[in-house]
């Protein structure tokens, strides 16, 4: 999700990194000079070209292994020892690197003494000015008011007031509540409903905490589109201690666990660029090689049979539960769309035509332009109606949904593949689905998409149980 992280952190954490590299190279020269007449580590005068190796290579090594281990990922809530624990954890790792180099070229004689003070000075240095560079931000805070982050609490359990109490005491942590609704009155500005005019009517939120069981699913469905909107971020209060998995990142205020929807791999910049431009050029080749001459023949039988519109229009819920126009080729007598109207075998609504589109799968054709208009993406999980989206939500964890939600629906998808498609017969079958669409989320690579798309193939030409 596209969420604002802080608003100093997009500038210094980039002045970080460059300090940081600048501080590796610089010291692999000037650590030399603590000899004039014996040089041990990396000279110009001796090397040349493997300084410039060394710049290079260790640059590529510490931009890698501090995303690894997320280096930079501080945040105003983050405790000292977690910054030391991650200052050795990188040291380790630069440790490993810097030897490594030093194995390779093995006419480079450095005693490990010297490459040992080169690595202690650095990363004395650079974790002073990772130090310094906290603390200067935690006293711009409280003394100057700066840097606050202006929040808003939903709830009224145990976690959510003892989440009040470190904000109000932990000046230094900066952060401004402009409100706290829940529907039982204490200490409150109004109700948990008063909270949606209020979200409305300001512009200046950067961060929502809601307690999540005391919300229904239209309100987290809410409250988690108001976020994606206004670009800030929405984080979980939880009523208990129990552990959480991976589908959701866990921090902690002091010992107070906070839950925030985890950024998948599907939603990493370069992963969504590969996924995007596969999609365009995937969805393309469709239209122009397929439905360029199949839609006017559809069209044709499918208005010959019945009265009505070419395409069925239906509304469905989509990333971050954004609702968007889905588009398919019309395959009943129908187009309204009512609550519990899954298509059932022998339904007296289906056309000769719709039978056949839906037996193949024909009938999703046409979400290849939804895919193009940036709404849906080839492979995902599939867009529910928005009713369902209510119904489903109260079968399985709120996380869990959520979690489902966070990335693009797809034309198909894992579960359809492995046969959870159509109509719900038991609640078991709406379990199983959101069980693969979270793996497909989790696990996702260019490959498994692949996979999916000829796996559709496949099942469309042998036909499937539950495709009426």
């Amino acid at each position: 999700m596209g969420y604002r992280r802080g608003r100093y952190s997009k500038y210094l954490r980039p002045v970080l990194i460059v300090f940081d590299l600048f501080v590796i190279n610089f010291l692999a020269i000037r650590g030399l000079k603590f000899n004039d007449e014996k040089l041990y580590f990396f000279s110009i005068d001796i090397l040349n070209d493997k300084y410039i190796l060394f710049g290079i290579y260790s640059s590529v090594l510490w931009i890698v292994s501090t995303f690894l281990i997320n280096f930079y990922g501080v945040f105003r809530y983050t405790s000292v020892m977690k910054i030391i624990s991650l200052l050795f954890k990188q040291f380790v790792v630069t440790t490993i690197f810097v030897f490594a180099f030093e194995g390779v070229f093995r006419s480079i004689n450095i005693p490990a003494e010297v490459t040992f003070n080169y690595l202690i000075l650095t990363f004395v240095i650079i974790g002073g000015i990772k130090l310094l560079s906290f603390y200067v931000l935690k006293s711009y805070r409280i003394y100057l008011k700066g840097n606050l982050r202006n929040i808003v609490i939903i709830g009224s359990n145990n976690n959510v007031k003892q989440l009040q109490k470190i904000f109000k005491s932990k000046k230094e942590l900066g952060y401004n509540i402009l409100g706290v609704f829940n529907n039982s009155n204490e200490d409150s500005t109004g109700s948990i409903q008063d909270s949606f005019s209020f979200l409305e009517n300001s512009n200046s939120i950067d961060e929502v905490y809601c307690s999540i069981e005391e919300l229904s699913e239209k309100q987290v469905n809410d409250y988690v589109k108001y976020a994606n909107l206004n670009h800030c971020n929405i984080k979980f209060i939880p009523n208990s201690n129990k552990l959480f998995n991976k589908r959701l990142k866990t921090d902690y205020y002091e010992y107070l666990p906070v839950l925030s929807i985890q950024e998948v791999a599907l939603n990493e910049s370069l992963n969504k660029i590969l996924k995007r431009g596969f999609d365009v050029v995937f969805s393309v080749l469709m239209i122009i090689f397929v439905l360029s001459w199949l839609t006017p023949i559809l069209a044709i039988l499918i208005k010959q049979e019945s009265k009505g519109p070419v395409f069925y229009r239906h509304r469905r819920n989509g990333i971050n539960y954004k609702e968007f126009i889905c588009y398919k080729f019309r395959s009943l007598t129908t187009t309204k769309e009512l609550r519990g109207t899954y298509v059932r075998p022998n339904d007296k609504r289906l056309t000769r035509v719709g039978k056949f589109l839906r037996k193949t799968n024909m009938d999703e054709l046409p979400q290849f332009f939804n895919v193009l208009y940036g709404d849906m993406s080839v492979v995902g999980p599939r867009p529910h109606m928005l009713t369902y989206t209510d119904d489903y939500a109260k079968k399985i964890d709120k996380y869990s949904f959520i979690f489902r939600h966070n990335v693009k629906p797809g034309i198909t998808g894992l579960a359809q593949v492995k046969g959870y498609r159509g109509e719900i017969m038991d609640d078991k079958d709406i379990i199983n689905r959101v069980k693969y669409d979270i793996f497909y989320i989790e696990n996702w690579s260019l490959l498994l998409d692949l996979k999916i798309i000829f796996q559709t193939f496949t099942n469309a030409i042998k036909g499937e149980d539950k495709a009426y």
